[in-house]
């Protein structure tokens, strides 16, 4: 009957370390690394009717050249709290107006800012490298009771090499995924 409970258990570890992964590429994709994409203003959120909302709920993202990006903003009152929130956001970029279309030139990088963001993308990756451990973290501990419960200790080391070579299999992920983001930055 123990080995029913972990088998499910392994299910929700792996879908737990897929969160991990998830929002680590997420976090990386606000990155800028000197090219326009739309999934920099992902984190952005506008105050708009009273409540924090995504940028994509307020306006169109479209990236019309390989260095600019526009938001064209449905709701003309919106505009200003779109350009606060962009300025506000930490992504660096200044906007420009045009009636409804907020536009934002991607500026070209210059080394030392690449530098800073294959620091922050290291911070990013070592978060997720937190998460995938807190999650190995729990999923031993739930071993460890159940060897406490009369699991035989056999079970008990089959269970946790599962556990460690999924966390291992994590971690060389999250690694492979930060060399990737860190050679894209540098990218000239």
């Amino acid at each position: 009957m123990a080995d029913e409970e972990f088998m499910l258990d392994t299910d929700d570890l792996t879908r737990r370390m897929d969160g991990a992964m998830g929002a680590l590429k997420t976090e990386f994709s606000s990155l800028r690394t000197g090219r326009a994409s739309a999934t920099m203003l992902e984190p952005v959120m506008v105050e708009a009717y009273g409540q924090k909302t995504p940028i994509n709920q307020v306006g169109t993202i479209n990236v019309p050249e390989p260095r600019m990006v526009t938001v064209n903003v449905w709701d003309k009152s919106m505009v200003q709290a779109v350009e606060k929130a962009i300025m506000n956001s930490g992504l660096g970029i200044n906007p420009q107006t045009n009636g409804t279309i907020v536009m934002l030139p991607i500026p070209e990088l210059n080394e030392e800012r690449r530098r800073d963001l294959t620091r922050v993308a290291a911070q990013y990756a070592e978060h997720a490298r937190v998460a995938v451990r807190n999650v190995r973290r729990e999923g031993m501990d739930q071993i460890k009771k159940a060897k406490n419960d009369g699991m035989s200790e056999d079970d008990q080391k089959i269970w946790e090499g599962e556990v460690q070579e999924l966390t291992d299999k994590y971690i060389k992920a999250i690694d492979a995924a930060l060399e990737h983001k860190q050679a894209e930055i540098m990218q000239v």
